[in-house]
């Protein structure tokens, strides 16, 4: 079984785990009811609707 010569110092082993915690944009897309920016495949929280369909009441 392979064992490490040397001890992983903090700095190699963060740079080793930064990678999980990327930043992440998420890709928006436009609502056909009210034109607002949404995330897809998702409720639009402006207008409550989702597939053209009403789903949620909103004021």
């Amino acid at each position: 079984m392979a064992v490490p010569k040397r001890r992983t110092s903090r700095a190699k082993r963060d740079m080793r785990r930064r990678q999980n915690e990327r930043l992440f944009i998420p890709s928006l897309s436009s609502c056909p009811q009210c034109g607002s920016p949404k995330l897809p495949h998702r409720v639009c929280p402006n207008c409550g609707t989702y597939k053209n369909r009403s789903v949620i009441e909103t004021e």
